[in-house]
């Protein structure tokens, strides 16, 4: 048995049964991070012998005890590199825990290492990494999704058996689906963004990547909850997730919306065929579908990218070569000091962004742009909730391609925004989500992940689980080919 391509739940239960240690767990994933990450580029960082002493001395009695979890370069964990795949943070250590990661410390995880990611969070793809450009583990020519695509990735190649990601407008859910894991969205506020660097602070939500429904619902149990240190987070019980978990008991009765605008032109044949297989599976263990309509869905990535970029703009105003980070050599005065440290230290998307933004907010625009954008965005909450009132779940693809292949869209950003036309929605309207593979798509030899996504109303996350539980344990998704 090897320990890092288990589960969460089968690694916990191996630990009972005493067939494997959390130093076992722990040095198996070093040895696979050893032989693959070079090739992949999934971290950026491993503190090994950190890990190994606390795998040591592991709580077992606790609900994650012993399990190693890899963590995004976006988020504070004392001690460790927060560098957000970029250069202008080079040298900063983190001085505290993110509220996350004191709440995996507390159940007993081990945090392992720091995961690759679009600079500050602003990718489709993982090629923005200052750092390194992040690789698919299916086939490591194609990009493995962003941001998060450091954590898809080490957790599709067994590099980890969990890791947490952020998710803006699909930054979880995306590379979930290029990767072929698990990957979760919950409601904006359900958990603590206290220790996440903010990119767009009314659209992050921090989730986790794994490599089962069952393991997503077992770190949203620990995540999830109350803190008074992030005013956004919500004051709302927690429930049982696991309880949501009926296998395909729980498709029976389960009401799924299927929007129009999801399946329209643009999107490839073999997604489509295969979220259409997916469906019609459902379908015959007992779900019913219902056609819905998202008629503002077209507006999303144009109202996404003013909101997001409007907030970018003002969250990077810190990094200005100060306090931390990359400082430019000899200044000839303060200004110049700023000018050239953001130079220096951000890379072009970074800059494409803070600049947008800073347009879309200044005298004269601000009422045409980032007002309108708002207006639009109640807009799309408003179709969501009109859906919601026939459904249980919205159901559709993840993203409209497969997984591309590194620089192919380098001279296009336009057409890395719109891989985020079906997962964006969901961050505008602070909605969960959750992508679980549905299948494999073929493409010049290579067999790629293709990502089934499922959305739910607010604090819905119960019946996301007891939508793409069903769905998992419905058959092996591998099976589900289409060339």
């Amino acid at each position: 048995m090897d320990p890092s391509t288990l589960t969460i739940s089968q690694l916990r239960a191996a630990y009972g049964d005493g067939s494997v240690t959390p130093a076992d767990a722990v040095r198996s994933i070093l040895a696979a991070a050893d032989a693959r990450d070079a090739e992949l580029g999934g971290y950026l960082s491993l503190d090994g012998e950190t890990a190994l002493a606390a795998a040591e001395a592991a709580d077992l009695s606790l609900p994650l005890g012993g399990v190693p979890i890899a963590i995004k370069d976006n988020l504070h964990v004392k001690g460790q590199p927060c560098g957000c795949a970029s250069k202008i943070l080079t040298g900063y250590v983190a001085p505290y825990d993110a509220t996350v990661i004191a709440r995996l410390r507390a159940a007993g995880a081990i945090p392992l290492g720091r995961t690759n990611m679009d600079e500050f969070a602003m990718g489709s793809s993982c090629e923005n990494s200052a750092i390194r450009p992040c690789r698919n583990a299916w086939d490591p020519e194609r990009v493995p999704g962003g941001s998060s695509g450091g954590s898809a990735t080490v957790v599709a190649a067994d590099e980890a058996i969990a890791a947490l990601g952020s998710d803006t407008g699909g930054s979880v859910r995306q590379p979930a689906g290029h990767s072929g894991c698990v990957g979760l969205k919950p409601t904006y506020g359900r958990v603590s963004r206290f220790g996440l660097v903010a990119f767009a602070s009314s659209l992050d939500q921090i989730g986790p990547l794994t490599k089962s429904v069952e393991d997503s619902a077992t770190l949203l149990q620990v995540l999830a909850g109350a803190d008074e240190r992030d005013s956004t987070c919500l004051d709302a019980p927690v429930p049982d997730y696991r309880a949501s978990l009926r296998g395909t008991a729980g498709l029976q009765g389960l009401r799924i919306g299927l929007p129009k605008e999801f399946f329209g032109d643009g999107l490839d044949s073999r997604v489509r065929g295969l979220v259409e297989q997916a469906i019609d599976r459902m379908k015959s263990l007992g779900a019913e579908t219902v056609e819905v309509s998202l008629p503002h869905t077209d507006y999303g990535v144009a109202t996404y990218y003013i909101i997001a970029t409007a907030e970018a703009s003002s969250n990077l105003a810190r990094f200005d070569g100060i306090r931390y980070g990359h400082r430019t050599a000899q200044p000839v005065d303060l200004l110049d000091l700023y000018r050239r440290s953001r130079e220096e230290g951000f890379g072009p998307e970074v800059k494409r962004r803070i600049i947008l933004g800073t347009y879309v907010l200044s005298s004269g625009y601000y009422d045409a742009y980032y007002l309108r954008a708002q207006k639009v965005r109640t807009l799309i909450r408003n179709d969501f909730d009109k859906a919601f009132a026939h459904c249980d779940v919205i159901a559709g693809p993840v993203t409209p391609t497969p997984a591309f292949r590194i620089g192919d869209n380098d001279a296009d950003p336009l057409a890395l925004y719109l891989a985020d036309l079906f997962t964006l929605p969901a961050n505008l309207a602070g909605l969960p989500g959750i992508s679980v593979p549905c299948g494999l798509a073929t493409e010049g030899g290579s067999k790629l992940p293709v990502g089934l996504q499922f959305l739910a109303k607010p604090l819905g996350e119960p019946d996301l689980f007891r939508a793409a539980h069903g769905w998992e344990q419905s058959g092996h998704w591998q099976e589900s080919v289409l060339g």
